[in-house]
């Protein structure tokens, strides 16, 4: 469906360009055919067709300094002619196609079937209906109206089957909904630079148009093509679109090609919009893909192995790591394996499943074996032809028992209470600041072991104040007064901060009275902006004498240089360098430093030592950050060889030297300590130096003195873990990790190695699961690699979001810790609703089971069992999977990976509830007739009226499901269960709600629903046992769990299904986790089966959307990349060859993988 939308959407385009090519000097398709070349090339074909950058904005109608007018006719004859900035998305499923999805479940149609069986054969009345001969057990007189009822059954289950579509559709369609709304309020969150009429704006990145000036910097992700016309440094990452992961270098007469979904990763510039949406680089390959479809995966897989050029040609896509801007629906592949609860659901159900269909094919078998013996054997009977519909009849009826006894095993209820209970959290932790961009990270972040947080913007607020200063040789230990500092130094100082900073970067007045001053851009430069402000001098005349364009050089900052640099032309022609940085490293290239008077003077290496000693470890352990700032003179001639960075830099001489301070936000130490009693490990992974580091994590908490943990540089970590070759080894990283709290001076690297040292650790037990904070481009690689990742909304590049799985919209660590309580409140909602619903399964399993082999009837009818099962189970689930989470939440370990779904106490309460409800159901059905003097419904022909005991029975039944689910919300054995049960409306709503439908099913239900209408002291019994559950709860709490040696858990990932998560990935197949043990032969049966269990969409909701396929044509290019084409043709059997084969000492994720080689 797709690739219908874009071709429209290209003939359209088609269209409008040919008539309106003229009104700018190139069309479309000369600027895309442009795009698609690269390097020299291009240079070359700019050169020839059009003079240079300069001529191509004027055709375009644009001023490369004051961008686009901006006039409303303008931009939309822009759009007209050009298109918009926007890849039209697939088109969502429309309701009907869901409804046919739902409509797919296997118990579904084998109600179906037996539903229209049914029906057909009620009001099918065969000549011989009245032999006496027929069948002995029709006995008992039949009244003709009864006769005309048989088809209400019929039409019953139908109903009930047509509710349960509805529903399922219904709720997969909200889920869509839901998924598009963030999927939309993601993109319009992403605003772009642009000048238009000279004004430097922000715009929604679908605004942009062909003409635009667009302002590129460092962590950007390109929203659109373009051609480089002025800037600095600029290297681009296009690995996205190439796979080739070298940084690409952009100027303007080597390389000016800027390509949209590719990340800037040093410098800044600006570019002219040459293609946007459908007629980027990116859009294009999008249009090949059909914005997605299965058809095209497969041709894709073939076109790899027929031609290599082609799969050149459409390997960018499917390298797609990022992904690019309008690749949100793609971009929200799966990353990593199932999510563990999804791995446990799945193996559950297949059980349940299993043991369900045995179930009712037993009792199948045996009611038709009772029905054949009785008659023909014991009663002699022959088979007389004009008997058979009724024997058929019967036999539709033993079948229809079947199926019923199926559908009540069949927890149906489950992949619903999964989905409500994300998509409501989902909802909910918005509220709590957390953009959820990948569902299961939600339940993954409860099973969190250890959290490593970036320091600056999420334990610290962020606000960068100069507290002391270091000038003219004085320390001053708060901001000096103007009029104590030498004129020059003034000087040189205000213009080296002013100069050399972003000039994105400023300090605006603030919003309210009393508020303060509002900081925008890089929040260290702002800091050095308001010291400026403080001396009570200005930097803004400073910069509109030396505007950007002006600049004669810039180093900008990156994680390796950890300073930056501006060059400006000094009037008389000579050149000057500025630099700050962090102030160990700047101050090892300086050879003078500033006097009180103003004059340079030799600044020799044992000075600096005792600086160090005197001014920056102070500063430092007062947990300030050092900034250095310093200078340099070059003369006019000869030239200095600016690329040779090592002696550009050096020789400085210093100006002065910071203390910026960032306080610790005032949440911070409390969320921390609420970590760590919730078993928790925060660690603290920091470029700063150790001791501003280690001052922090002391005011945070993450480090209490007198305790024995590890601090460490970055350099001293990798000494530590690398062996004398270089090689990191994970026994070393084992040493260090587990007392390893501050991480000071790293690298992404760094942050990288720690990351997947500590989740590839067999060291404990449980294998850890790792949280980690990222803001920058640089922690891309991390934040893909941990199993949740946490971006800034404030302050996070692009790249960062597109890597994370939620996104913290405050940049706030205490929004992590809600993210831990509602995961675990999600782990824990599933396993209250499994609680309930087990036990309704059980009890009905028995019920019909027994009662169908003794009294060849059972006692639930089929439609009582379909309103029990399927409409009770989904409002549970609706009202267990939307408590809300409380506190308590914080006060017990993580789970685990390996911890079972049910665990004892859950397995103890399940068959407790169970012997009590079956105790009191057999009670009634063998003596309740005597014990409430009414007829016995036992042994009732074909179509007789419905008796009151079976109701009594099927009411007695509702009311102890519906007082166990008061039981079912405490799942660790607490007492009360009323507790905060006023805090969840939703729950008191549907229990006060199924009981009021109830009383109407009972006394108005009638045949349709097999009740007759019982009297008020009847229905007072029924309640009375129904009471008696929350009376046998407390009995079942006070016996003690470790008693019961003899319980089993159930739905427990084994260590040895723990399979390394990429794994999973690589079969392009999605084995089940059970599956993978089973031989060829029987994964078909499997599947087979599987196919059987409701629990399939369980899977599905979780992959709903494009995530799936996105995850598929990444796995296709992952494995593509990293083996011989020809293996792909089976990746199921190479990457089982490849587990086999991996040696057995070595944790798993290390025995060499596809996936590690493949990728950075």
């Amino acid at each position: 469906m797709g690739d219908m939308t874009n071709s429209d959407f290209y003939s359209k385009n088609q269209r409008n360009e040919s008539s309106h090519g003229g009104d700018f000097g190139c069309t479309m398709e000369e600027l895309r055919s442009l795009m698609e070349l690269r390097g020299t090339e291009a240079v070359v074909k700019i050169k020839e067709t059009y003079g240079d950058t300069e001529a191509i904005c004027q055709r375009l109608r644009t001023s490369p300094v004051e961008g686009l007018p901006g006039t409303a006719p303008d931009l939309e004859k822009r759009k007209q002619i050009f298109g918009q900035n926007f890849i039209p998305p697939k088109k969502p499923k429309t309701f009907l196609q869901l409804v046919w999805e739902a409509l797919q479940d296997v118990t579904l149609i084998i109600l179906e079937i037996a539903a229209i069986i049914s029906l057909g054969l009620s009001f099918y009345h065969p000549p011989g209906e009245n032999n006496e001969g027929c069948a002995t057990a029709q006995g008992g007189a039949e009244d003709e109206g009864e006769a005309e009822a048989g088809w209400i059954e019929g039409a019953a289950i139908l109903l009930s089957v047509i509710c349960v579509v509805l529903v399922t559709a219904f709720n997969d369609w909200s889920k869509e909904k839901q998924f598009r709304g963030l999927q939309s309020r993601i993109e319009q969150e992403q605003k772009f630079t642009v000048v238009r009429a000279g004004q430097v704006v922000q715009i929604p990145v679908a605004e942009i148009v062909v003409g635009d000036i667009a302002q590129i910097k460092y962590g950007d992700l390109l929203p659109a093509d373009g051609l480089f016309i002025q800037g600095n440094d600029l290297k681009i990452d296009e690995s996205s679109l190439t796979g080739e992961s070298d940084q690409v270098r952009k100027s303007v007469d080597k390389d000016p090609m800027l390509l949209s979904g590719t990340h800037v990763m040093e410098g800044s510039g600006r570019m002219v919009v040459t293609a946007v949406g459908v007629n980027s680089q990116t859009g294009i390959i999008f249009t090949l893909l059909g914005a997605g479809g299965e058809e095209e995966e497969k041709k894709d897989k073939k076109a790899k192995q027929q031609d290599g050029a082609a799969a050149m040609e459409m390997q960018p896509l499917k390298s797609a790591e990022g992904g690019d801007a309008d690749d949100k629906k793609k971009a929200n592949m799966h990353k990593k394996e199932k999510s563990v609860l999804q791995g446990k659901l799945t193996k559950l159900a297949v059980q349940i499943g299993k043991a369900g269909l045995v179930m009712s094919a037993i009792t199948v078998i045996i009611l038709v074996l009772y029905f054949t013996v009785d008659t023909f054997v014991v009663n002699k009977k022959p088979w007389l032809p004009e008997c058979t519909p009724v024997y058929v009849q019967y036999f539709v009826k033993f079948f229809i028992i079947g199926v019923t006894v199926l559908v009540v095993a069949v927890p149906e209820g489950l992949p619903l209470a999964v989905t409500i209970s994300l998509a409501y959290s989902v909802k909910k932790m918005m509220k709590d600041n957390n953009l959820v961009r990948h569902l299961d990270a939600c339940e993954t972040m409860g099973n969190a072991t250890a959290i490593c947080s970036d320091k600056t913007g999420t334990l610290t607020t962020n606000r960068m104040t100069v507290v002391q200063a270091y000038v003219g040789d004085v320390h001053y230990k708060e901001v000096p007064d103007p009029s104590s500092i030498n004129a020059k130094t003034m000087e040189l100082l205000v213009n080296a901060i002013a100069i050399n900073s972003a000039y994105t970067t400023k300090i605006l007045p603030p919003e309210k009275e009393g508020a303060l001053p509002r900081q925008v851009g890089n929040k260290t430069e702002c800091g050095l902006l308001g010291f400026v402000l403080d001396l009570k001098q200005d930097y803004e005349p400073v910069r509109s004498q030396m505007p950007e364009e002006k600049l004669y050089k810039v180093y900008t900052f990156n994680s390796v240089r950890k300073s930056m640099s501006t060059v400006i032309k000094m009037p008389d022609e000579s050149f000057r360098m500025y630099s700050k940085g962090a102030s160990e490293i700047v101050l090892k290239k300086c050879c003078k430093i500033l006097s009180g008077a103003g004059e340079p003077r030799v600044f020799r290496p044992r000075d600096r030592d005792e600086m160090v000693k005197k001014v920056i470890e102070p500063m430092a352990c007062d947990g300030l950050r050092t900034i250095c700032v310093a200078y340099r003179d070059f003369p006019s001639s000869p030239e200095p060889d600016w690329d040779n960075e090592n002696d550009i830099l050096s020789d400085l001489t210093c100006i002065c030297v910071v203390g910026i301070e960032d306080p610790v936000r005032p949440e911070v130490p409390e969320a921390i300590r609420k970590c760590q009693r919730a078993g928790i490990t925060v660690r603290m992974v920091t470029g700063d130096n150790i001791n501003t580091a280690r001052a922090i994590a002391i005011k945070c908490g993450i480090i209490h003195p007198g305790e024995d943990f590890l601090c460490l540089e970055g350099k001293e970590f990798n000494r530590r873990i690398r062996n004398e070759k270089g090689e990191i080894e994970q026994e070393r990283i084992d040493k260090i990790w587990p007392k390893l709290r501050v991480l000071a001076r790293s690298s992404p690297t760094d942050k990288h190695t720690l990351v997947k040292g500590i989740i590839d650790s067999t060291h404990t037990e449980q294998r850890q699961v790792v949280a980690v904070t990222g803001d920058g481009t640089n922690d891309g690689p991390a934040l893909k690699k941990a199993d949740v990742g946490f971006a800034m909304g404030i302050a996070g590049t692009d790249v960062a979001k597109e890597a994370s799985d939620i996104i913290l919209t405050d940049d706030n660590f205490s929004s992590i810790v809600k993210a831990v309580m509602w995961g675990r409140n999600v782990y824990d909602s599933i396993s209250k609703f499994l609680q309930f619903q087990l036990t309704v399964n059980v009890v009905a399993v028995i019920v019909a089971f027994t009662g169908a082999c003794i009294t060849q009837d059972s006692p639930l009818k089929a439609v009582q069992m379909l309103w029990v099962n399927l409409i009770m189970d989904t409002f549970a689930s609706l009202a267990l999977a939307t408590e809300p989470p409380t506190e308590t939440l914080l006060l017990r370990k993580p789970y685990g990976r390996n911890k079972p779904l049910i665990s004892r106490t859950m397995m103890k309460n399940i068959l407790g509830h169970a012997v009590y409800q079956l105790t009191l159901i057999f009670t009634l059905l063998f003596v309740g007739e005597k014990m409430f003097q009414i007829d016995s419904g036992r042994n009732a022909p074909l179509h007789s009226p419905p008796s009151e005991h079976y109701t009594i029975i099927f009411n007695t039944f509702v009311m102890m499901q519906l007082f166990n689910e008061i039981n079912a919300r405490k799942i660790h054995g607490e007492r009360n269960v009323f507790d905060g049960i006023f805090r969840n409306p939703i729950f008191c709503t549907i229990v006060l709600g199924t009981f009021a439908i109830q009383i109407v099913i009972v006394q108005f239900g009638g045949k349709p629903f097999s009740c007759s209408p019982l009297q008020l002291d009847q229905w007072m019994w029924c309640i009375f046992i129904g009471l008696g559950e929350l009376v046998w709860g407390q009995v079942i709490a006070t016996i003690p769990t470790s008693r019961l040696k003899f319980l089993k858990e159930a739905g427990r990932l084994t260590q040895k299904e723990e399979i390394p998560e990429e794994e999973l990935n690589e079969d392009v197949e999605e084995i089940d986790h059970a599956e993978r043990e089973l031989r060829r032969g029987q994964i078909l049966w499997f599947r087979g089966l599987n196919r059987i269990q409701t629990q399939i969409e369980v899977v599905n909701t979780f992959k709903s959307g494009a995530s799936f396929q996105g995850a598929l044509r990444r796995q296709s290019s992952v494995t593509s990349q990293s083996q011989d084409v020809a293996n792909l043709s089976s990746p199921s059997r190479v990457s089982l060859s490849n587990a086999l084969s991996s040696p057995t000492s070595l944790p798993p994720a290390a025995a060499g993988h596809p996936r590690r080689e493949g990728l950075p």
